[in-house]
């Protein structure tokens, strides 16, 4: 197959995983509306090029946390259909990935746009 070929399928199956996440988890719809609040709030408040880089970054972290743990969670459910405590630990950690994500991205929220809030 050529390289050409083989990338473009990779992206369509790339895509096609954003679009499972998106219409299959609630948690990711609800960070892509929060990430768009804060694209919204950056573009509304004229933040510098250096703060964007920081919301992009923190946007993309929480979704790429939130799709692997997703993929980790359909793994441990394919193959333990029953409760085992090495998969219970696992959920759990991918879990508390997502949580560390989500509050470094609020952080960078709070850093960026509290000040900015404050002086209208």
């Amino acid at each position: 197959m050529h390289i050409r070929m083989r990338k473009a399928e990779s992206i369509k199956y790339a895509l096609k995983g954003i679009s499972i996440a998106f219409r299959e988890e609630f948690n990711f719809r609800t960070q892509i509306t929060l990430g768009a609040m804060a694209f919204a709030l950056g573009a509304y408040l004229r933040i510098s090029e250096t703060e964007w880089l920081f919301i992009i970054g923190a946007s993309g972290l929480v979704l790429t946390a939130e799709a692997l743990n997703t993929s980790l969670e359909e793994l441990c459910d394919m193959l333990r259909s029953t409760h085992d405590p090495h998969v219970a630990k696992i959920k759990d950690l991918a879990a508390g990935a997502v949580l560390l994500a989500s509050a470094a991205a609020l952080l960078i929220g709070l850093i960026i746009f509290l000040p900015k809030l404050l002086a209208l």
